[in-house]
């Protein structure tokens, strides 16, 4: 009998003699696994890990058998768990499957010869067996599509090739069912893992070609197929190139296979052809399933590992920037920024990019400003998303003159400023008393095509209102109104208030909130309580009690200052009786029995202020016992020099 035993091209035939008509089967199996041991494996003795044969064809008595092995091989720098596979038996063009349980001669010879007779033995009628087991005429067979599939794309039709590469003549008249054949386990399962990976015979040598058809099958999310012929390259010596591993990690991870995408990471750090990207690839999906810590410490040992390798590069500190600005962690993005410029590791225009928008967005201005900065020296050409983001941040710092150098750069480059950009620095511009330039941005707000917003007219507002130009906050209130009229609010409506309250302007300010309340828009405490300061400010106390009145039938209730704004204007016109219907009403409250009683003693009501001071203490509250003597001191001065004129 011969036997013949190939793997891609690499085969042995040894022949095999039956002294008593093939009763000593076991001369079969060791010679088998014999054969494999002389072209296979030479003098590598050790078996660790499992692999598999692809075609094993025994001849004998005209008749042909082929089958797929399972043996122990050494152990490979991945590590892979055993495989159970399959043998194949061919007859009359047909293949059919069982289980084998054939191992090494070396390790378990006494084991094959006891259970060697069982196999081997006839079935129940009477037919001779192949070498592999019996082959079931009942089985229920499957058709392994992906296989025949792998094969044909590599181009190499292990099941119809005899050793020498020739075509093998199929046996006619079986009886087997050549529709179907077992299909293995691994094959049903929809996900793929190392472990079902298997190992098959290279005649191709060259690295490049290899490492050129795992980029292909990576590409074509052939994941299967890519990792045998990984796992065979490493089994044969050979080592594909950077290129291939990236692309093969990449599509791992892709299919979110991202234990397998770990194993072949530690394989690309063992034979030190990882790169930058590969770094960055494996970062982002731990990140992605682990969690952020976990990408960090990850990041740490990988760091102390790439000084000694010198294979990291900026684009790994860019996307652990990246994964620490999503949490919003700018401690660790300051830290991982320190450690690139430590490391000699000079930024690129997206690292600052990120750095400035992640700093902004945490509120970490100043650091925003410092990334700017350094970009800047470093000769890049900032982003216009960033030139916003710095903007933004300037006008949290109050560095106007930044900013409006960032604005007239971005106009001299062809750059057009987002409407937010223009309102941060109107608004920047307005707090630093530059009320002129402030209008004149506004007007290259609207040269660049913008409409001003309900922001815009408030930067503006706000800004004539700290400048004490209140006549002109009201002019630029009316021109609002007729031009865009929709965009009033609360905001915009008490900005004019408080410039009708400086001015005194008691009856505009209430005009402007029967406006508000007639437009619909809801009118807050703090905005009757402004028309009522207005009323304040021009002496008119008859008309404040009535908004207080109007206030309450709202049913907006006052708070502190409404009482405040009412007693003081109360007092001035020595309207006692509302003054103590005020304090009656309101629960006890410090700052108004005190705001009273320095009102009594201003206006000569002395007694009247000592019997409200002792009320405050029985009530439990802590009054004001400076001011008290303060104003009790000035009335006696005043009646001294009273009774000294008289006398």
């Amino acid at each position: 009998m011969l036997v013949t035993m190939k793997w891609h091209g690499l085969a042995c035939q040894k022949g095999v003699y039956f002294p008593n008509n093939g009763k000593d089967r076991n001369c079969c199996r060791s010679s088998c696994c014999g054969g494999y041991g002389c072209s296979a494996m030479k003098t590598r003795r050790i078996h660790v890990g499992t692999c598999e044969l692809n075609v094993v064809s025994v001849s004998m008595n005209g008749l042909t058998w082929f089958g797929c092995v399972r043996l122990k091989l050494p152990q490979m720098g991945l590590q892979f768990g055993s495989i159970t596979m399959r043998n194949s038996l061919v007859v009359s063009g047909v293949v059919a499957c069982n289980e084998s349980k054939l191992v090494s001669e070396d390790n378990r010879q006494k084991e094959l010869i006891r259970r060697g007779i069982d196999q081997f033995d006839k079935d129940p009628l009477g037919q001779k067996l192949p070498p592999w087991g019996i082959v079931s005429d009942n089985s229920e067979l499957v058709s392994n599509e992906k296989e025949e599939q792998y094969l044909v794309e590599s181009g190499k039709d292990q099941f119809d090739m005899d050793s020498c590469g020739q075509n093998l003549p199929l046996q006619q008249g079986s009886d087997i069912n050549n529709e179907k054949i077992v299909q293995s386990p691994s094959l049903l399962n929809n996900r793929v893992t190392f472990n079902e990976s298997r190992v098959h015979f290279l005649e191709e040598t060259d690295e490049n070609e290899l490492s050129r058809r795992i980029l292909m099958l990576s590409r074509s999310n052939k994941i299967r197929s890519a990792l045998q012929l990984l796992r065979s390259m490493e089994f044969s010596g050979l080592q594909p190139n950077r290129h291939a591993c990236n692309s093969l990690l990449s599509c791992l991870i892709r299919h979110e296979l991202h234990e397998d995408a770990l194993r072949v990471f530690e394989y690309m750090k063992k034979n030190e052809i990882t790169t930058g990207h590969a770094y960055s690839l494996i970062l982002k999906a731990v990140a992605s399933t682990k969690g952020c810590d976990s990408a960090l410490d990850m990041f740490t040992e990988l760091e102390a590992f790439s000084r000694e390798k010198k294979d990291f590069d900026v684009i790994v500190y860019n996307t652990m920037i990246s994964v620490c600005g999503k949490e919003k962690n700018w401690v660790e993005t300051e830290r991982i920024w320190r450690s690139m410029k430590e490391n000699d590791y000079h930024g690129t225009q997206v690292t600052y990019s990120l750095l400035v928008s992640i700093f902004v967005r945490c509120g970490r201005n100043e650091l925003a400003l410092e990334a700017y900065s350094e970009m800047v020296q470093n000769g890049l050409k900032p982003r216009e998303d960033t030139l916003h983001a710095v903007i933004g941040a300037c006008s949290k710092k109050g560095n106007w003159d930044l900013a409006l150098n960032i604005f007239q750069n971005m106009l001299d480059h062809g750059l057009k400023p987002k409407l937010i950009a223009c309102n941060a620095l109107i608004n920047l511009l307005g707090k630093a008393g530059e009320i002129k330039l402030a209008f004149k941005v506004f007007k290259i707000l609207k040269s660049l095509g913008h409409t001003p917003d309900e922001y815009t007219w408030n930067a503006l507002l706000s800004g004539l209102y700290r400048e004490n130009q209140h006549v002109d906050a009201l002019q630029l209130f009316e021109r609002l109104k007729r031009e865009q009229n929709s965009l009033l609010n609360e905001h915009l409506y008490n900005t004019a208030l408080m410039s009708c309250q400086k001015l005194g302007l008691w009856d505009r300010a209430l005009q402007l909130v029967w406006q508000a309340e007639a437009s619909g828009l809801p009118v807050s405490t703090a905005s009757y309580n402004l028309a009522i300061g207005a009323c304040e400010v021009a002496r008119k106390p008859e008309v404040a009690l009535e908004v207080y009145e109007h206030m309450v039938h709202q049913k907006c209730p006052p708070d502190t200052f409404t009482y405040l704004s009412l007693i003081r204007i109360c007092i001035w016109a020595s309207l006692w009786d509302e003054v103590e219907e005020i304090l009656d009403q309101v629960a006890p409250d410090v700052s108004l029995y005190n705001a009273v009683i320095h009102g009594m003693c201003l206006r000569g009501k002395t007694e009247s202020a000592k019997k409200l001071y002792m009320k405050m203490g029985k009530s439990g509250l802590k009054p004001d016992r400076a001011l008290m003597l303060q104003n009790l001191r000035k009335n006696s001065t005043k009646r001294s020099r009273f009774s000294t004129c008289r006398r």
